[in-house]
């Protein structure tokens, strides 16, 4: 693959063709948020563990000022393995160049669907050397990132729920003959993006599962599929195009990285990285804060499709109608999937649900781009429980209206003296009415960032996942990295909520809304990792004050929650930082464990962790195992996951056996 912006600039062997591919090199270019300060002063901290003071004394003398404040925590000392429904011996770091799928000792991992495999009794057979686009709109996706494995209550049949987030042409098919050809490759990428729901089956509760094919649930979304707008913005003329005057439907979903499933059974998939599929007028309103530039795009839509063109006049607006949460009902085929607007545009990572005891609904999601924000819905209506029509008809409106907040983070001290954060959800739509100066409803939700922009809202360190514990109400924040805080001139340096400079492994934040409410306008927060590897004494790490051994952890992405309330942090990019393999990590939250990181599994060479699922009473583990041997070429594979060869043996194209994003389950291997 030519012209790679990140080449030369990215960390330790981070691949310059998944930053291409995912984000259209976007750490290449300025980054989109013109915010220049902090928004609060840091506070001074006080010391994290023994830990940090032995290892990151250095680092804490050089930033007097690292604000933050965490509760000390007795140390215990570590147990071997671990204890609960799904208890492990964590696996030591892999590493980076190994094209293996690691897992505890007494499991095993299978795949269960694979890209290309057919999901309808009409599908073609997977065949990668003729692309073909309708076949493509068969069967299983590309890059799978967000997952759920919604279990039917006699536990022997379920759903597979599955994103498919971009896709690596130079890997997935062979040099074409002609322009012909490619055209068709291009409709067959067009086809690989979107979504997967697909039905499982197994023999019985804690034994592996396998897919139906043409099973009635199943389903393929694909970058051409109608999408009926929801909320505010729907029909308004920031939306409409060409193809669409109403402004209330769009043609696809495409850059779908991580997701939720919500209490009334859909599943919301969150669009990110949608600038890299068009060209666009960089003058235009947003381009420029939402990164789009007037440059070929990075899959060539453009020349199959016009309207991933919006420097025309007809389809300016296009990029206008990406960047939203999307609602699927996996158990309705036939349904229309919705955009909803009243959730806000921005490079969503997902957005996952809370719902209190007296019905109220929050939504959490994170912008993921270096310095933008951290977010929040509470819907108007309130939860009906019940699996009545009437309770799901009601429920299903529920994110279509509401009131969106922005995160400002502070460092106020607490009155008990346990020093911690604390932080106000500002209002950009609050019952119904834009609190922006300047900015009516419809241009607050479609051009959000520039909102939360005006009312000084905290610049973050990329905020990807971002859940509530179902056991606690606490909210955890994954903020994968930002190695240009405190580094480039003119940005934000170290504040209380992003405390390190040229933060490259990330770190995570335990937030807690006042009286543990949903719709709570105030929060206090606390840190709960720093993240890294602690033997590197260059860099500081805290892991909730666990002074024991942990395992290297580094750029936390999807989490995930246990039955016991234990938070599961997949990662992406830890080659390009600490040199292991990407990997799924069980963090205890509660007791003398506290902080305790244990690697669960590694992923193959170049791939990243996504999804994951937690069925600890069902002894399973599920992961999303995306861009596998990514730096490859179709010549040369970098990977052969899932479906690996003898060592040193190499299939000939007749025989292809490159790498397959796959979605793998991990069970207990039987007595």
């Amino acid at each position: 693959m030519t012209n790679l912006p990140m080449l030369g600039l990215t960390h330790g062997n981070r691949s310059a063709v998944t930053c291409h591919l995912k984000c259209d090199s976007q750490c290449s270019r300025p980054d989109p948020n013109p915010s220049t300060e902090p928004t609060f002063a840091e506070i001074a901290g006080r010391q994290l563990s023994r830990r940090a003071v032995l290892a990151g004394g250095g680092a804490l003398a050089a930033a007097a000022a690292l604000p933050v404040v965490w509760p000390e925590r007795a140390a215990a000392a570590p147990r071997p393995g671990d204890a609960g429904p799904l208890a492990f011996t964590g696996i030591a770091p892999v590493s980076e160049e190994a094209d293996t799928l690691a897992v505890p000792a007494g499991y095993q991992w299978t795949p269960i669907l694979r890209w290309g495999d057919p999901l309808f009794a009409s599908s073609p057979a997977f065949n990668p050397n003729r692309p073909d686009a309708q076949a493509q709109a068969l069967q299983f996706g590309y890059n799978n990132d967000y997952l759920d494995i919604l279990v039917d209550p006699r536990g022997r049949t379920g759903l597979l729920c599955c994103n498919h987030e971009y896709t690596n042409r130079p890997i997935m098919f062979p040099p074409t003959a002609g322009a012909d050809e490619e055209a068709e490759v291009l409709r067959t990428l067009m086809a690989a993006h979107g979504f997967s729901v697909v039905e499982l089956e197994r023999r019985a509760r804690r034994q592996p599962w396998r897919y139906v094919r043409g099973g009635r649930r199943n389903r393929r979304i694909t970058a051409s599929t109608t999408f009926r707008v929801t909320g505010p913005a729907a029909g308004s003329p920031l939306l409409r195009t060409a193809a669409d005057p109403t402004g209330r439907r769009v043609a696809g979903t495409f850059g779908n990285c991580s997701g939720g499933t919500t209490p009334w059974g859909t599943i919301l998939s969150g669009e990110e990285n949608f600038q890299g599929y068009f060209r666009a007028d960089p003058a235009a309103r947003g381009s420029k804060r939402y990164g789009l530039t007037n440059t070929p795009s990075v899959y060539g839509w453009e020349k199959i499709d016009p309207r991933f063109d919006a420097t025309t006049s007809a389809y300016a607006n296009e990029p206008h109608r990406f960047g939203y949460i999307v609602e699927i009902d996996p158990s309705d085929p036939s349904s229309t999937p919705r955009k909803h607007t009243a959730m806000g545009r921005f490079k969503h990572e997902g957005a996952n649900v809370r719902v209190d005891r007296d019905g109220t609904v929050a939504a959490y999601m994170g912008d993921d781009e270096r310095f933008d924000y951290l977010y929040k819905f509470v819907a108007k209506r309130k939860y009906r429980p019940g699996k009545s029509a009437a309770a799901r008809r009601h429920n299903l409106t529920l994110l279509t209206e509401g009131d969106l907040y922005v995160a400002r983070f502070s460092g106020e001290q607490r009155p008990d003296g346990d020093n911690l954060g604390r932080g106000a959800w500002v209002p950009l739509v609050l019952d119904g009415e834009s609190t922006v100066p300047g900015m009516s409803v419809d241009e607050v939700l479609v051009f959000t960032r520039e909102a939360a922009d005006l009312v000084k809202a905290t610049p973050m360190d990329r905020c990807e996942d971002v859940e509530p514990n179902p056991t606690t109400g606490k909210v955890y924040v994954a903020c994968t990295n930002n190695t240009q805080r405190g580094v480039t001139a003119g940005k934000p340096g170290p504040d209380a909520a992003n405390p390190r400079a040229g933060n490259k492994n990330g770190h995570v934040i335990e937030l807690t809304e006042h009286r543990n409410r949903a719709g709570a306008t105030s929060f206090s927060w606390n840190i709960l990792l720093l993240c890294g590897d602690p033997a590197d004494t260059a860099v500081q790490t805290y892991f909730a004050g666990w002074d024991g051994p942990v395992a290297p952890i580094s750029c936390p992405d999807n989490v995930a929650f246990d039955t016991q309330g234990n938070l599961w942090i997949s990662t992406d990019g830890a080659p390009g930082t600490i040199a292991k393999a990407d990997g799924l990590f069980k963090v205890p939250l509660e007791g003398s464990e506290r902080g305790h990181v244990q690697q669960f599994l590694a992923v193959p060479r170049d791939a990243e962790t996504c999804g994951p699922v937690i069925h600890d009473t069902d002894d399973s583990v599920f992961v999303a195992v995306q861009h596998p041997g990514e730096e490859g070429t179709w010549a040369e594979p970098r990977s052969y996951f899932p479906d690996y060869v003898a060592a040193g043996q190499r299939p000939d194209r007749g025989d292809w056996r490159g790498p397959r994003p796959t979605v793998v389950q991990v069970t207990k291997k039987k007595r």
